[in-house]
C-alpha cells in the first residue's frame, strides 16, 4: 500500500504537476490548444529520448548488459545526450545510432520553436 502511494506521488510530482503548470500558464496567456499539445508532447518526447540516449552505454540491471562490458568504460554526456565507450586503446566510440539522435533533435527543436511561434503570433 505504501509503495503504491509513493509511486503515485512520484508520478504526480514528476509528470502531472509540470504538465498542468505549462497547460495552465499557456491557457492564461491564450495560447491555442494545439500549440500547447504539440509543446507538451514534444517536450516529454525530448526528455524521454534524451534520457535513453544518455544512459544507453550503462548496463540496466547487470553489468553484462552494457555494450561497454569487457571493452572499456561507459561515459555519459547529458547535452546533447549521448553515451560512449572509452575503449582500452583510448578510442571513444558512441553507442547511439543516428535515428535516436534525429528523434531527439526533432523533438527538442519543436519544443523550442513552439513558444517562439506563440510569441510571434501574439505580437501580430
Amino acid at each position: 500500500m505504501v509503495k503504491s502511494l509513493l509511486l503515485v506521488s512520484v508520478l504526480l510530482m514528476v509528470f502531472v504537476v509540470p504538465t498542468a503548470g505549462v497547460w495552465l500558464l499557456g491557457r492564461r496567456a491564450k495560447v491555442p490548444v494545439w500549440m500547447l499539445v504539440v509543446f507538451v508532447l514534444a517536450g516529454w518526447l525530448a526528455v524521454g529520448v534524451g534520457g535513453i540516449l544518455s544512459q544507453r552505454a550503462h548496463g540496466s540491471l547487470f553489468p553484462e548488459t552494457s555494450p561497454c562490458y569487457r571493452t572499456g568504460t561507459a561515459i555519459t554526456q547529458y547535452f546533447p545526450p549521448d553515451s560512449f565507450c572509452l575503449h582500452d586503446d583510448g578510442e571513444l566510440r558512441t553507442v547511439n545510432g543516428p535515428n535516436g539522435k534525429f528523434v531527439f533533435w526533432t523533438a527538442f527543436g519543436t519544443a523550442v520553436a513552439v513558444p517562439g511561434i506563440a510569441l510571434i503570433r501574439r505580437r501580430l
